[in-house]
């Protein structure tokens, strides 16, 4: 038997703002148990079939019967940033958050930050490159990481995001990342990265990041 959806999914509402207001850093949470993991993955890998699938019709109906069935399951106990579990697995490969480009980085001896990343088929735009929004998403994770990592600042949005596109980003190949903060003046934070194949410069980003007053959004 389910358990109750009373017991777990929950939503903070406008009348009962989360504690502190504004922006908050994620709470850390085991919530999902041990294969909450797994669940990450093979939703990515749906979605990657989903983008690929050349398939019989019925085979279609059947995998839209089966992923509403999915739908009805876990509707029962949505809930809101502040109690699912996704982004807030810091176990997990960019804290379980679905919608990030699967990714590692870290601080590097240097005081650099750097890593790889591998965008998926369900990130594929035209003729077997990476779809540029998608670029843009893992340039503002990983400088917005930069940000944070590099200054020890919790609460920061992004003020603009520059994306200079090199050469063609290939689907399903580990790729790497190299970011630093280049200067740093009051609020403002402002950062920028290369995203590379090799000894080939795929893309590179500056942005602007400023820090948030308390209680800001």
């Amino acid at each position: 038997m389910l358990p109750a959806a009373s017991q777990y999914g929950v939503w903070v509402t406008r009348e009962q703002d989360h504690p502190g207001g504004g922006f908050n850093p994620p709470e850390p949470t085991d919530k999902g148990g041990p294969d909450y993991g797994r669940f990450i993955d093979a939703v990515r890998k749906v979605q990657d079939h989903a983008r690929a699938a050349d398939a019989p019709d019925e085979v279609i109906t059947e995998a839209a019967d089966l992923l509403e069935a999915v739908s009805a399951l876990l509707a029962p106990f949505e809930a809101d940033e502040w109690q699912s579990p996704s982004g807030r697995r810091m176990d997990l490969p960019v804290r379980g958050n679905i919608l990030t480009v699967p990714m590692s980085a870290r601080k590097t001896p240097d005081g650099r930050i750097g890593g790889w990343a591998q965008f998926a088929r369900f990130h594929l735009g035209r003729n077997g490159a990476v779809h540029g929004g998608a670029v843009g998403m893992l340039f503002d994770t990983v400088l917005g990481l930069t940000a944070s990592v590099l200054t020890g600042s919790r609460r920061q949005r992004t003020a603009y995001l520059k994306i200079d596109y090199r050469n063609i980003v290939p689907i399903e190949k580990e790729l790497q990342i190299d970011a630093g903060v280049d200067r740093v003046d009051g609020r403002k934070i402002f950062v920028s990265a290369q995203l590379s194949d090799g000894d080939t410069l795929l893309a590179e980003a500056d942005a602007l990041f400023v820090r948030l007053k308390p209680g800001q959004p």
